[in-house]
């Protein structure tokens, strides 16, 4: 058996997936901290009761979670549980293996899935080995997919991850690329910094942009700076930890306690927001120029998309390099509020 096929390697694949800690598992399931670290590191084989909670908190059965792994088993991976009783899903070819995303999720870039009914052709859907997977918080991403579809004939299909959750993904073979915005004028290396740390060697990234990240507020509010803001009691929308929004929150807020409450993506901010549930959030400049509100600019974020070494080669990635170099996909990006194209489509190597 192969590590990617203990056990322990699928309970914290599908915990990562779902964007979950260790802590937020035990809790849902009813056992220990330590009992999943135990099982994570193949250290301890959980107890009937144990393995059934644990499947039922993700979502899944014990069979997927605890069983042998045998080769007859079907080949075919989901990428996290579907929540709904159905096959219906997207398909990707990714590392060497057919990965099902559950249609019970909207990517970024809305379309039709390739198995909405048994038994159907694979060729009234658009093959898995033409189908790009990326996982990151762009809300722009949507361009990016359109204009890959109608200059390649390819499809790159987007999932809303924070930067944290995308690598994580990629780590574990589930998508092709990983959108991550930790690098800053100030902490240059902040992506490169988390590739290292999750991934390791045999990686390189594409830079897609510089944005502007910062704070959003409704105009009403009429706040001209930064440090104004922080000398007012406001109510804040916080992002999950592992997200570029976290750590320009965490920088303006100090030592302060944070937000007691989270958005899961810049759009969730925004509406938490303009909706008034909160005063304030961070964001990139982008997503509040949709929604009408003000924004003061905390600090400048580069943008990369990170991919494995050995999928240099593959037709996808070098269609998908070849468009964001492109004159017309950079005009489209620089155009937005907020953003930089003066470095996209310069590749970096991991070290």
């Amino acid at each position: 058996m192969t590590p990617s096929e203990t056990p322990g390697y699928r309970l914290r694949q599908q915990r990562t997936v779902l964007g979950l800690t260790q802590v937020e598992l035990a809790a849902r399931a009813g056992v220990s901290r330590t009992a999943v670290t135990a099982i994570e590191g193949g250290r301890l084989v959980p107890s009937v009761a144990s393995a059934l909670a644990i499947a039922r908190a993700l979502g899944t059965t014990v069979e997927n979670l605890f069983g042998d792994g045998s080769p007859t088993e079907q080949a075919d991976v989901w990428a996290w549980p579907s929540t709904l009783n159905s096959e219906s899903c997207w398909r990707a070819d990714v590392a060497g293996r057919t990965v099902l995303y559950p249609a019970s999720t909207t990517p970024m870039l809305a379309m039709l899935p390739d198995r909405h009914a048994k038994g159907a052709r694979l060729s009234d859907v658009v093959k898995a080995n033409d189908t790009l997977v990326m996982a990151c918080c762009d809300p722009a991403a949507g361009i990016l997919a359109s204009q890959f579809a109608a200059a390649t004939g390819l499809r790159l299909i987007v999932l809303p991850r924070s930067s944290r959750q995308a690598v994580e993904m990629l780590r574990d073979r589930l998508v092709h690329l990983a959108g991550l915005h930790l690098a800053t004028q100030e902490e240059p290396d902040g992506n490169s910094r988390l590739i290292r740390h999750a991934l390791g060697t045999g990686f390189q990234s594409v830079r897609l942009a510089w944005w502007k990240e910062g704070v959003v507020f409704n105009r009403s509010a009429g706040f001209r700076s930064v440090v104004g803001m922080m000398k007012t009691k406001l109510r804040w929308i916080g992002r999950e930890a592992g997200s570029g929004a976290r750590q320009c929150l965490d920088r303006i807020l100090d030592k302060r306690s944070g937000p007691r409450h989270i958005a899961f993506d810049h759009r969730g901010v925004v509406e938490a927001v303009r909706t008034g549930w909160a005063d304030a959030g961070i964001c990139i400049q982008l997503a509040g120029a949709e929604a009408g509100l003000s924004f003061l600019p905390v600090q400048n974020e580069a943008f990369d998309v990170c991919f494995p070494s050995e999928l240099a080669d593959d037709h996808r990635l070098k269609a998908f390099i070849n468009v964001v170099r492109s004159a017309a996909y950079r005009k489209l990006i620089s155009d937005l509020p907020g953003y930089d194209t003066c470095e996209t489509g310069e590749i970096w190597n991991g070290k």
